[in-house]
């Protein structure tokens, strides 16, 4: 599911492609560009559906994503997984927003 669009959205975009191709303790730093991307969860879902074997993606290094799958053998579309998960967690998360001149303790479900 992959393409141009959510290409020329992601973070890492702008930097040298070979920062998120390293070993050891550089793949924690590595992992840090992936925060706050835009497109982290599309990227991940498809390293994960396309068993891509280095580097890093969506946050995670290849040893964290050979983890998941062998602990999700079940999952057979990671992209329709992660994404309606991703909208889940953001749909909760704007129904706690409180109303804009409301105080947070008064919004109540």
């Amino acid at each position: 599911m992959w393409n141009e669009k959510m290409a020329a959205r992601a973070k890492c975009r702008e930097i040298d492609p070979d920062a998120l191709f390293v070993q050891g303790a550089a793949q924690n730093r590595a992992k840090l560009i992936c925060r706050g991307c835009p497109v982290r969860t599309q990227c991940l879902a498809e390293a994960l559906d396309s068993r891509i074997e280095f580097g890093v993606w969506g946050g995670m290094t290849e040893r964290e994503r050979r983890a998941l799958l062998r602990r999700r053998k079940d999952v057979t579309n990671w992209y329709d997984l992660l994404t309606s998960a991703e909208r889940r967690y953001q749909e909760e998360r704007s129904d706690k927003e409180p109303v804009s001149g409301t105080p947070a303790i008064a919004v109540r479900r």
